[in-house]
Formats: C-alpha cells, sequence, structure tokens
C-alpha cells in the first residue's frame, strides 16, 4: 500500500476501523498463544523478517545497525531486549483493547518517542506491523482463521493510525504524508 497504489489505499491507512467485540476477543486469544513465546517471536519478527526484508531499518539502531549476519543479529542482547520491549507495547494495547484511552496514551507514548528521540520515519510501522502479521500468520497458522486475519488487520490499522497520529501531533518535520 505505498503511495503508487493510489489515494485510495493512502486515505484507508488513515482511518482505523472498529475493532469489535468479538474481534477483541479473537485478538486476545491468538495474541495470549503469541506472547507466551514473546522473546522468540519477537526475534523471529525484527531480525528474520523485517531487518533481513527491510535492512535501511537498522540504521536507527547504533548497536546492531552494521550487522550483517541474522545469526549475528539474533545473538544480540539489545536487539533481544528491543524484540521484548515491542512485544510488550504490543502486549499491552491487546491487554487493554477495551480501553481505547489506555491503548491511545501507549501508542502515543511510542509514536513520540520515535518521532522525537529516535527519528524513526512512520512508515516503518506500516512495515513492521505487516511483517508481525506476516510471521503471526505463518508460525501461529492453525490459529490464525480468515476471522484472526480480519481482526489482526484490523489491529495493524489501529497501531499505524494510532502511532502515526502522535507523528503529526508533534508536528514532525519529516513525517512523509505522501507515502501513508
Amino acid at each position: 500500500m505505498e503511495k503508487v497504489q493510489g489515494e485510495m489505499e493512502i486515505e484507508r491507512w488513515e482511518r482505523s476501523e472498529e475493532i469489535s467485540d468479538a474481534e477483541k476477543k479473537v485478538i486476545q486469544e491468538t495474541w495470549s498463544r503469541v506472547y507466551a513465546n514473546c522473546e522468540d517471536v519477537g526475534v523471529s519478527i525484527l531480525i528474520t523478517r523485517f531487518f533481513v526484508n527491510f535492512p535501511s531499518a537498522k540504521q536507527y539502531f547504533s548497536q546492531f545497525k552494521h550487522m550483517e549476519d541474522p545469526l549475528e543479529m539474533e545473538r544480540s542482547l539489545q536487539l533481544r531486549k528491543h524484540a521484548r520491549r515491542v512485544m510488550g507495547a504490543i502486549n499491552t494495547v491487546v491487554e487493554n483493547l477495551n480501553d481505547s484511552e489506555k491503548v491511545s496514551s501507549v501508542l502515543a507514548l511510542v509514536g513520540k518517542a520515535h518521532a522525537l528521540k529516535h527519528k524513526v520515519e512512520p512508515i516503518y510501522f506500516k512495515k513492521l506491523t505487516g511483517v508481525m502479521l506476516e510471521v503471526i500468520a505463518e508460525e501461529y497458522a492453525n490459529d490464525f482463521t480468515p476471522e484472526a486475519h480480519g481482526a489482526w488487520a484490523k489491529m495493524r490499522t489501529l497501531i499505524y493510525t494510532q502511532v502515526t497520529a502522535a507523528y503529526k501531533e508533534v508536528g514532525w518535520a519529516q513525517y512523509p504524508t505522501a507515502t501513508l
């Protein structure tokens, strides 16, 4: 859903659809199995898929931006710690799906930190959430029914729109609205 696919795709990313109570339950049930292996799944998401498919994302990580070997990255304690932090933030969002203020607060903190402190381009959140869904769908294929896929697609959009809203809120100068 890059800008070359047209304005309809861009607009769809800027609005998140309401996640129904049934979808929240599906997300929470799926996530409970994923989060039981949070470090391994987090490492798989970040290293095996995200940094391999989007090596430019490593530029934001001084500790391992020069690592090329996925096995070396897997052994990096800093990277494993970051994977746990990412999974922990997602866990907080999933656990609080019935509290929209808490979800917004958590994702706003993530967005503001990544915009102001880390200077991460917001497009990486779209890429990361896409990778997250791919990994969950592959590693938990039996649990990832079409219903679960639809619910998680809404969750992905919720995360992305809330995080990027924080970028807009802080007036991040590099905010590439054309790529959303």
